[in-house]
This record gives C-alpha cells, sequence and structure tokens, in this order.
C-alpha cells in the first residue's frame, strides 16, 4: 500500500464560484511524487508536470491537482463529497501502485486549447449571459475545462459548432 491516509483541511477561498463552495486540502500520510506518472496513464489527466511533481484533472467541474504531499480540490459543495473524492484517488493511487509493473508511466502533458481560438468564436460582448464577467473570462474557463461551448447563450450556432470541434482535439472535461 502506497498511501495509508490523509488528513483533511476546508476553507472557503475567495473565488468567482460564489460563497457556497470551498476549497480542500488532502495532507498524505506518505508522498505519492513516483507514483503520479503511473496516475497520469490510468486517469488520463489534464496535466503532468514532472518538474514539480504534479498531476491536474479535471472532473465534475472540479480542478484536482495531486502534488507529492498533498491534493488539492477546489469548487467543493460539501465536504462529504470531497472526502468521497479524496478516498477514490487514494484508491486509485494505492492500485496504480500495486500494478506500477504492468502500467507503462506517462510522463507527457496534454496540450491545452489557445485562448485566441477560442476568442475567435466567442461574441465578444461581454453581456454577462454566461454568468462570467467578459468574454475573455469566460474563454479561460473554456481553455480549463470549466465552461464549454454551450456555456455561451449569444453564440451563434456556426460558432458553437466550430468550437465544438476544436475543443474535441483536448482532453479537457472526463
Amino acid at each position: 500500500m502506497k498511501l495509508t491516509g490523509y488528513n483533511t483541511e476546508y476553507f472557503k477561498g475567495r473565488c468567482v464560484l460564489g460563497p457556497e463552495y470551498m476549497h480542500g486540502f488532502a495532507y498524505l500520510n506518505e508522498t505519492i511524487g513516483d507514483v503520479l506518472p503511473y496516475l497520469n496513464t490510468v486517469l488520463n489527466a489534464s496535466a503532468f508536470v514532472k518538474e514539480t511533481p504534479s498531476l491536474t484533472l479535471k472532473t465534475s467541474g472540479k480542478i484536482i491537482t495531486l502534488y507529492d504531499d498533498y491534493i488539492a480540490m477546489n469548487a467543493i459543495r460539501y465536504e462529504s463529497d470531497a472526502e468521497k473524492i479524496f478516498q477514490w484517488l487514494q484508491n486509485e493511487i494505492n492500485q496504480a501502485w500495486e500494478n506500477r509493473d504492468s502500467i507503462t508511466p506517462d510522463y507527457s502533458s496534454v496540450v491545452k486549447p489557445v485562448i485566441t481560438e477560442i476568442l475567435k468564436t466567442l461574441p465578444k460582448t461581454n453581456c454577462k449571459a454566461c454568468k462570467e464577467a467578459t468574454c475573455m473570462v469566460f474563454a479561460v474557463k473554456v481553455m480549463d475545462g470549466v465552461k464549454d461551448q454551450d456555456d455561451c447563450p449569444e453564440m451563434s450556432d456556426k460558432n458553437r459548432k466550430a468550437l465544438k470541434e476544436y475543443l474535441s482535439q483536448f482532453r479537457l472535461e472526463e
């Protein structure tokens, strides 16, 4: 067993998600840097940084980053939901470590969409219909996999299709 447990901490952040959301950390009992390349293979992560080491996943509207000695998660509504995800990650870490002889470690990182390509498809009116302050903020969230073409009500059908096609070449939201 690679990871025997962790301790959690939750706090309210100053983020645009709203006051009902919080962030969380799981401080790990053991370091996991050496298992991250195996997890990158198994979980099809959206970003791996060999030098740090860290691994970022995007799932269910959350960004989760695994570091050598802790895991960070955003967009948490309930601690019980975060705890389920932390437990799932502990299981994935342990399974990847146990099966490492049959897993090819992946040290690569997925290329992200280019913000200017996303902006080309947006109406650039800063209308706030998407609930974001500007089209630029919306584009950043699309680039990060938090939003997609269906979250902009003012986008033309042609541009919606173009953005969907463009985003299809990237691993964003699992």
